[in-house]
């Protein structure tokens, strides 16, 4: 049984035109429609799967004649025939009858069962109809995607169905529920679903399915304005508060912790250095500081979409990088070691300095960062240690979210899931300098030594 038949079930009773979603036996009626249509693609596959066999026996005879021809034409019974095809035959197979015919036999189909086909109202009803039994039962849309009725709890709770029949949904599918929710300016749906399709959009980037309507940047391009009109969505559950960890060494001066995102997650930490220790990095990083580099394959190469300079401060340089490493170890609650987490990185913006999107985590294994083998960049805290004038913010993008430079201000985040794969929505930028000097020091942290700081999820899916 197709687990779409249940869910649009749920369709709305007012009044429209469009009827098909509104009842068991008009979705078993439909069935019965498609398969009427699934009999006419049918034929029409065969009868073109017959004409293209016939197009391959044309061309190999022609193949075979070039090659026995080469470049001289001497027979004239040759030449002949060569005039005829470019003349006739060319014509016949590229305008052909047969081509016409097949496609128009199936088109005729199509329109003798048009007045029995869903029209857009019923698709708006049966997308309306997901999103209600998405938030009447807690579903998750990710699990939706995937054709599981999962909750979305912070316990393992049981699926509340599990159709006999596996069946997902395509990212054309969530483009569709996500766009009706647009169009009725229900944007708390519209980004749930655009999200998800903007993700499976990413997975097939590059190839296209007959039947698709939207693509990656029709998602896109809804997303960006569903997340600008509605604010609240973005900030419902976003608040400060003072955090110690459970740790002793923040007893008695805990940390200003303010969320400022939640998916993904990311934590700005005011007042995490001082003035004086923000100088003391940046004086022992200024006689060290060199062009900075990316990852390109498995080497390392500057690049015009970073500008910026660099230098790596050990652990053991200075009583104010142990401070620094002991604070961060309290706020992160990860393992800040060598090769479980790198030293130290300072760097210095220059003139319209930047970075261009890109992720801290490795996204491919021949990336320089698996020489450490220590895994991959498991998450990032970074320290801004100067105050820019104007610009310098750190822009997450597909978050749609902009940070400012804070002085002495943390910001951090995790590249990866529980599960070790890649957040992509953590893919951000350094937007250029516009005004100041902009400095930040990053620490990024590795998998391997984390296992029991940052353990896998319950669920694979994590």
């Amino acid at each position: 049984m197709l687990w779409p038949a249940v869910v649009l079930l749920a369709g709305l009773s007012q009044c429209v035109q469009a009827e098909t979603y509104t009842s068991m036996l008009s979705i078993h009626q439909a069935l019965s429609t498609e398969r009427e249509l699934l009999r006419f693609l049918h034929t029409y596959l065969e009868e073109e799967a017959k004409r293209l066999e016939d197009l391959r026996r044309f061309y190999r005879k022609i193949q075979a004649l070039h090659q026995g021809a080469g470049n001289t034409v001497v027979n004239p019974l040759l030449a002949y025939t060569l005039i005829k095809r470019l003349q006739s035959d060319w014509l016949n197979v590229v305008y052909s009858v047969e081509a016409s015919e097949n496609a128009q036999a199936l088109k005729n189909g199509y329109q003798r069962l048009e007045e029995e086909l869903p029209i857009f109202e019923d698709l708006e009803g049966a997308a309306r109809g997901v999103m209600r039994l998405q938030d009447v039962y807690s579903l998750s849309v990710k699990g939706l995607a995937k054709g599981k009725f999962q909750r979305v709890s912070n316990a393992p709770l049981p699926d509340v169905y599990n159709p006999s029949q596996d069946f997902s949904l395509s990212a054309d599918d969530c483009f569709h529920i996500g766009k009706v929710a647009y169009d009725m300016e229900d944007y708390y749906h519209s980004i749930l679903w655009l999200e998800e399709a903007v993700r499976l959009f990413r997975v097939s980037y590059g190839s296209w399915n007959t039947e698709d309507e939207g693509s990656l940047e029709d998602a896109l391009d809804h997303l960006a304005f569903s997340y600008f009109k509605p604010p609240q969505y973005q900030q419902q559950h976003l608040y400060c508060s003072y955090e110690t960890n459970g740790t002793p060494f923040l007893m008695f001066q805990p940390l200003k912790r303010e969320i400022v995102h939640q998916q993904p997650h990311i934590a700005l930490y005011h007042d995490f250095v001082s003035d004086a220790e923000a100088e003391k990095i940046k004086e022992l990083a200024a006689p060290r500081l060199q062009r900075s580099v990316v990852a390109s394959g498995e080497k390392q190469q500057k690049a015009d979409y970073r500008i910026s300079k660099s230098a790596w401060l050990k652990d053991t340089l200075d009583p104010a990088i142990v401070a620094l490493d002991r604070r961060i170890a309290a706020l992160t609650g990860l393992n800040t070691q060598p090769p479980y987490a790198e030293y130290l990185q300072v760097v210095n913006y220059g003139l319209g300095g930047h970075y261009e999107p890109h992720f801290d985590h490795a996204t491919s294994r021949k990336s320089p960062l698996y020489r450490m083998k220590s895994g991959n960049r498991i998450a990032t805290l970074m320290v801004y240690l100067s105050l820019v004038e104007a610009g310098g913010s750190t822009a997450f993008i597909y978050a749609n979210l902009s940070i400012p430079a804070a002085k002495n201000a943390a910001l951090f985040w995790w590249n990866l899931h529980r599960n070790g794969e890649g957040d992509d929505d953590t893919l951000h930028a350094g937007c250029p300098v516009l005004a100041g000097d902009k400095w930040v020091a990053n620490k990024w942290f590795h998998e391997h030594g984390q296992e029991f700081r940052r353990p896998c999820g319950t669920s694979p899916e994590d």
